[in-house]
C-alpha cells in the first residue's frame, strides 16, 4: 500500500501539469474559435447551437430523423441570403445560391474541391472507397490526366454506337414489366430501372453481362450501403466510434471490398485480353487502364487508382439516372395531363417501332423538357463544393479567404426567385423558346469539373421512358409517401410502386 501512495504521490505532479496543459490548449483552441468567429460573423446566418461545435447538432439531427438536409439549407437561403456561413468547430463553410458567384467559382478551374470533404470520402472507415477517382480528385493535373483519358468514351460518335445497347436493356426492362402486367402485380419501378441502368452501365462501360432483372446480383445493395456510409461519414465523424453503428459499419467495409475486388478482377481481365492483341472496345473499362498510363511496372497506387475509377463510374453511370427516371414516373403519375402529352409525342416520334434511332431522341422535346424538370425538382446528385482560398465578394458581402463554399442545384431550382411556384412540375419551364435558367439550374454540376456522362445518362433516360410510355400505362398506387430519401445521391424513399398495364388495354 505505501509503495502504491508513493508511487500515485509521485505521479501526481505530473498530472496535475498534464491537466493544465489540456486547459490551456482548450483555451487556445476556444480562443481561436472566438477568433474564427469575429472573422466571419459578419457573413449572414442561422444561429450556432454550440459555441464550439457551431451548426453540427442541426445537421446530425436531419441525420438521425431521416430528413433531407438540403431542405434546410433551402430554409437558410430563403432566410439569410444568396451567401450565408455555417460554422463547424474551427471551419468556415458557406452556401452559395448567388448566380454571378456559382457562375465566377464554378466555371473556373481556380478553386479546387473541398479538401476536407475528399479526405472523408477517400476512405470509408478505413477501407478505400473513391479515392482520387475523377469526380473525388483534388489536384488539378491528376483529374486533368484522368478526364483528358477518359473523353474518347463520352465522344458523340461513340455514344451514336452505344444506341443499340440502349434498346436491347431497355426492351429487356419492357419484357419484365409485360409478365408483371399480364400478373397484375405491383412493380416497384425505382427496382426496375436501377436493374436496366446497371445492366447498361456493366455492359457498355466494362463489357460485362449482368442480367439483374433475371438474375440475383449483390452490387444494388452493396452500391446502396456504400453510398449510406458516404452520407454518414461524411456528415459525422464520430459515427464509427460509437458502438452502436458497429453493424453498419463493418456491413459499409464489407460493401466496399465488394466493389474494389470485382474491379480489380475486372481489370484484369481486360488487361489480359489488352496484352494479347485481342479487340477490345473503347469503352470506360480500357480507358481506366489506359488512365494509369502502361508503364511496364506500375505503381500500388496507380493500381489503386485504377479501381477509384471503376468504382466512380459504376456507382455514378447508374445511380443517379435510375434515381431520375423514378422520380420522372412518380411526377407523371402525379401528373394526368403531362403524361398524356408526352405519351402523344412519344406516339408521334416513335410509333410502333421498337428501336428508338439517334435521330429520334433529338425529336423528343417534349419529353426532354420533362426529363429536365425532373431534374429542376429533383437534383438527384444535389451538391458539390470548391474551397475558396483567396478573400472575395459574394453579393456585396465580403467573403475572407479560406472557406468552403457549397453549391446546390436542388436548392437554387426550388427557389422562387428564380422559378415562378417553384414546387410545381412544370415541363414548359424548359420549352426551346422560354428564357434559360441564369446559373441556379445544374443538376450535373458546372464548368471544367461537370459531369462527364451527362450526354450519356440524358440518351439512356430518353431510351428507356420513350419505350415506357410506348408500351404501358402506369399508375401510382394509392397511400405511398412522395417523401425523398437522401443516400448521397437523392432518390425516391418509396421505391414508386405501381400497377402497370398494356397500353391500350380495355
Amino acid at each position: 500500500m505505501a509503495v502504491v501512495t508513493g508511487l500515485l504521490s509521485s505521479l501526481t505532479p505530473v498530472l496535475y501539469a498534464l491537466l493544465f496543459l489540456l486547459f490551456v490548449a482548450f483555451l487556445s483552441y476556444c480562443a481561436y474559435i472566438k477568433y474564427i468567429h469575429m472573422k466571419y460573423d459578419h457573413i449572414p446566418g442561422p444561429p450556432r447551437s454550440s459555441f464550439i461545435f457551431g451548426h453540427a447538432s442541426i445537421f446530425l439531427k436531419y441525420i438521425n430523423s431521416d430528413r433531407l438536409i438540403f431542405d434546410k439549407m433551402l430554409e437558410w437561403s430563403e432566410t439569410y441570403g444568396p451567401v450565408y456561413r455555417i460554422n463547424f468547430l474551427h471551419k468556415i463553410l458557406i452556401g452559395v445560391t448567388c448566380p454571378e458567384a456559382t457562375k465566377e467559382i464554378l466555371m473556373s478551374s481556380k478553386y479546387p474541391k473541398d479538401k476536407g470533404f475528399h479526405k472523408r470520402i477517400f476512405h470509408l472507415f478505413g477501407v478505400r472507397f473513391l479515392g482520387d477517382g475523377l469526380v473525388t480528385a483534388v489536384d488539378h493535373d491528376l483529374w486533368y490526366k484522368h478526364r483528358r483519358i477518359m473523353d474518347p468514351a463520352f465522344s458523340s460518335l461513340y455514344l451514336r454506337g452505344l444506341m443499340g445497347t440502349f434498346n436491347e436493356r431497355a426492351e429487356k426492362l419492357m419484357e419484365r414489366l409485360s409478365e408483371e402486367a399480364d400478373n397484375n402485380r405491383e412493380v416497384t419501378m425505382l427496382h426496375m430501372v436501377n436493374c436496366v441502368t446497371m445492366d447498361v452501365i456493366g455492359k457498355v462501360a466494362f463489357g460485362v453481362e449482368l442480367d439483374l432483372l433475371n438474375k440475383d446480383s449483390p452490387f444494388p445493395d452493396a452500391i446502396e450501403t456504400c453510398l449510406m456510409g458516404l452520407v454518414v461519414c461524411a456528415r459525422d465523424l464520430l459515427y464509427e466510434y460509437k458502438p452502436w453503428n458497429r453493424d453498419f459499419v463493418q456491413k459499409v467495409r464489407t460493401a466496399c471490398r465488394l466493389l474494389r475486388s470485382t474491379g480489380a478482377q475486372w481489370i484484369n481481365e481486360r488487361r489480359m485480353a489488352m496484352q494479347n492483341g485481342e479487340n477490345v472496345p473503347k469503352d470506360i473499362l480500357t480507358q481506366i487502364i489506359k488512365s494509369a498510363g502502361q508503364e511496364e511496372h506500375m505503381t500500388k497506387e496507380d493500381e489503386e487508382i485504377m479501381l477509384d475509377n471503376f468504382v466512380t463510374f459504376f456507382i455514378a453511370g447508374q445511380e443517379t439516372t435510375a434515381n431520375q427516371l423514378a422520380f420522372c414516373i412518380m411526377e407523371l403519375g402525379r401528373h394526368p395531363e403531362i403524361l398524356e402529352k408526352v405519351k402523344q409525342e412519344v406516339d408521334n416520334v416513335i410509333g410502333e417501332k421498337l428501336d428508338i434511332s439517334y435521330d429520334d431522341l433529338g425529336n423528343l422535346t417534349y419529353l426532354s423538357q420533362v426529363l429536365k424538370e425532373t431534374l429542376r425538382l429533383y437534383a438527384t446528385a444535389p451538391g458539390t463544393n470548391r474551397e475558396l482560398d483567396e478573400d472575395m465578394e459574394i453579393s456585396g458581402i465580403h467573403i475572407p479567404g479560406g472557406v468552403s463554399a457549397m453549391f446546390s442545384s436542388y436548392v437554387s431550382s426550388r427557389m422562387e426567385k428564380f422559378f415562378k411556384d417553384p414546387l410545381k412540375f412544370d415541363p414548359d419551364r424548359f420549352h426551346p423558346d422560354a428564357p434559360k435558367p441564369y446559373y441556379c439550374y445544374y443538376p450535373f454540376a458546372l464548368g471544367p469539373r461537370a459531369c462527364l456522362g451527362k450526354n450519356f445518362a440524358q440518351m439512356e433516360a430518353k431510351v428507356v421512358m420513350a419505350k415506357l410510355l410506348q408500351r404501358f400505362d402506369f399508375t401510382l398506387v394509392p397511400g405511398q409517401s412522395f417523401a425523398i430519401k437522401d443516400v448521397g445521391t437523392l432518390r425516391p424513399k418509396s421505391g414508386v410502386i405501381c400497377t402497370i398495364k398494356h397500353r391500350h388495354q380495355q
